[in-house]
This record gives C-alpha cells, structure tokens and sequence, in this order.
C-alpha cells in the first residue's frame, strides 16, 4: 500500500490498476483500469437500497452473501436466483456507486492509499470509466452550491425553522421534514429513509434554502446569492435520468 495524491484515480485508472483507492471518506474500486464499486460510511449501501425498496427480504440478501460473497458475485448472483432484473440490479448498483463515490472523491484532508489487488464482494455489475464518475462527482458539488451554498447544513443535525410562510413541499421533502428532530443529521436520515445520501442532501438544501430548515451559522459565510428559477424545477430524483442515460451510452459501446 502507497500513499498517493487525492486525485490519483483516473492515473490509476489509466495504468488498467485492480485496487481500492482508500480515503478517509470512502473506497472506491477499480477492475482493469474501471471503476466497479465504491463505499462510504456516509451512503447507504446497496442492501439498505434494496431493502428499503422491499425488492428482497433480508434472509434473501444474507444468503446471497453467504452463497457468493466469497466469490466476489453477489450482484449476478442476485440476478441468476431471479431476485432482481439486470436492469434493477444496474440502475440501484449505478446509484450506489454514484452516491459512495461523491463522498469518497471530494476534497478532504488526509492520506489517499491505493491497495492493489483489493476486491469486493458484491463483484463488478456494469464497469464505469473513471473520468465519468469522476466528472458526475464534480456536477453534484455544484448543484448542491447552486441549490444553498452552505454545506456546513450537509453534516449538522437537522433542525426545523418553521414560520407562517413557508412554502409548500414534496411528499419527499416532507419525509425529511419529519425526520428533523435537532438529533439526526442528513446521513442518520438517508439510512432511515432507505434513500442515497445525495438525494437527502438536495432535499436538505431545498428546505433550508426555502426557510424550512436552520443553516447553522458561519462566521465567513457570505449573503447566499437569490437561488436560479430553474433550480426549483429540478427533478425530485436528480440522477435518475442519468444512471439510465449512462447505462444506454454504456451498452452501446459493448
């Protein structure tokens, strides 16, 4: 194991490298050059995914793990017992790694560490190249900036502000609504949810942005610019429509 430097994945990709890129935030995988996994303590995995979604009970989970984990083949092993669909194990994977790979890759302080040969169990699905999960990392910093550019409410407990004109919220922004108890951050909150921690975070950006939610204070923060008309009219599920693009353009190279 080496130390290398924060931006060392799409070099290491570019070596066609087999490991696990290792920060204090999170792991992501790589297969012959590809990105097949990634981790983070701050976004649910697939199995909280798939279990919040009731697309399997959790003795089929566990003993899909049991059966195949040690073969690094849980994900096609899901397929094969008829559990899941190639294209619902793609589109949750797909999210999964998005999600993992966003806290993983952004900027922190501390060691970055490749572990060559490193795998995981859950096994490659659908390969992405570094470079796009790097750049889809880079388009959700921003839209989080352009929805409320105060990511100090990312990591707080969440604590509701409520006043006599508020405006009206989503059924998914009212989930989280009722989540905030001044206790639970936005991660305690996805993991409840069963939903990927970007998501919760945008909807925490919305309703701290629309008065909903308290921003902690910050000595240095500046006056938050008005917030764009188009970013109201974002979809619910920001990436959704991008995990299925990304899985066309991706079948269309094969």
């Amino acid at each position: 194991m080496r130390t290398l430097n924060p931006s060392m994945l799409v070099r290491m990709a570019g070596d066609r490298a087999t490991g696990a890129l290792l920060r204090e935030t999170g792991t992501v995988y790589l297969l012959d050059g590809k990105v097949v996994h990634a981790e983070s303590p701050a976004a649910p995995g697939v199995d909280v995914l798939l279990l919040a979604r009731r697309r399997l009970s959790a003795a089929e989970w566990q003993e899909t793990i049991d059966r195949s984990g040690a073969r690094c083949r849980v994900g096609r092993s899901l397929v094969e017992s008829n559990l899941l669909t190639s294209g619902e194990l793609e589109i949750c994977h797909l999210g999964a790694v998005f999600d993992a790979a966003f806290f993983a890759l952004a900027p922190r302080t501390g060691p970055t560490r490749f572990r060559y040969g490193a795998t995981h169990w859950f096994g490659p699905v659908r390969p992405l190249p570094a470079e796009v999960v790097e750049r889809e990392t880079r388009r959700r910093e921003e839209l989080l900036d352009q929805l409320w550019p105060h990511p100090e409410v990312d990591s707080a407990p969440v604590v509701r502000h409520q006043t006599d004109d508020n405006p009206a919220v989503t059924r998914r922004q009212r989930a989280v609504l009722d989540l905030a108890d001044g206790v639970r951050t936005p991660f305690t909150m996805a993991r409840l949810l069963g939903r990927p921690a970007f998501h919760t975070l945008v909807d925490v950006r919305r309703l701290a942005a629309a008065g909903h939610l308290r921003t902690p204070r910050r000595s240095t923060a500046a006056e938050p610019s008005p917030i764009p008309a188009w970013v109201a009219d974002l979809s619910a599920d920001p990436d959704i429509s991008l995990l299925r693009r990304l899985r066309d353009a991706l079948e269309a190279t094969l």
